[in-house]
């Protein structure tokens, strides 16, 4: 028999979103694609999630540089 789940020690994906928007998450990853061992594409990613209000708080830089 299937015994009952108990919801206490689960976190809801509306909790879990929160957390991650309030502390904020860098995912980063490398994909090589190469034909015949010779390397055609190389595509570095980085991922910053994070809400907006968190962001300014950290001082992190949603885009390019302006130059002054």
């Amino acid at each position: 028999m299937n015994k009952p789940v108990n919801y206490s020690d689960s976190m809801s994906l509306c909790e879990t979103l929160d957390r991650v928007l309030n502390k904020g998450v860098v995912v980063a990853g490398e994909i090589v694609i190469s034909v015949a061992d010779i390397d055609l594409i190389y595509l570095g990613l980085t991922l910053t999630l994070t809400s907006v209000e968190t962001a300014e708080q950290l001082k992190l830089t949603m885009g390019p540089k302006e130059k002054t």
